[in-house]
């Protein structure tokens, strides 16, 4: 009965231990609420997670302060090479769609000491580029497989989510079935 009850305390404990986690997490990111995502789950349809770029030059990127916005949230880092070769398609697009109400925020994984190399890697493309700092994006997960990207509709909903694509590196077509008809749709 003992054990069952220490079993019982442990789990709400890390419980506990995994909110709160959670909650610093998302307090790094600047997320407003932490809860909203305790689950961990990400769901394509269900509010986006917000996510934060600390731009290179040092600004602030939110994706819930790009309202009417689609987003995409792209992972990446300079050792990659399938992230390189993807970077400046996604440029391209980004160029073509910018005023249609695309923005892209790149999210390297590289560490500070590889500053130099993400700069010339950045310095071609169009969108905003920042260090992630950890391998963690908060309700995205643990960053564990690059390229990955998710995409955020105009009223902040998950479109799509990288994680469940088998081979996620943006494509000429993947980014016409994906994000064009996001595009299409005006509403806010």
């Amino acid at each position: 009965m003992r054990a069952n009850h220490r079993a019982e305390g442990m789990g709400s404990t890390m419980s506990r231990r995994a909110a709160l986690r959670s909650a610093c997490a998302w307090a790094l990111l600047g997320a407003a609420s932490p809860l909203a995502f305790a689950d961990g789950a990400l769901r394509v349809g269900a509010l986006a997670p917000p996510l934060v770029l600390r731009t290179l030059d040092g600004k602030s990127i939110a994706t819930r302060d790009l309202p009417g916005k689609v987003v995409i949230a792209t992972f990446w880092a300079t050792w990659c090479g399938p992230c390189r070769e993807e970077l400046p398609l996604l440029s391209a697009f980004y160029e073509q769609h910018r005023k249609d109400g695309l923005e892209v925020l790149g999210f390297s994984l590289d560490g500070p000491d590889s500053l130099p190399e993400v700069r010339k890697v950045a310095a071609p493309l169009g969108f905003p580029v920042g260090l992630l700092g950890s391998a963690y994006a908060g309700a995205y997960g643990r960053i564990w497989r690059i390229p990955v990207s998710f995409t955020i509709d105009r009223r902040g909903l998950l479109a799509d989510d990288g994680w469940n694509d088998a081979r996620p590196a943006w494509t000429r077509e993947r980014l016409r079935r994906v994000v064009v008809p996001l595009l299409d749709s005006r509403t806010a």
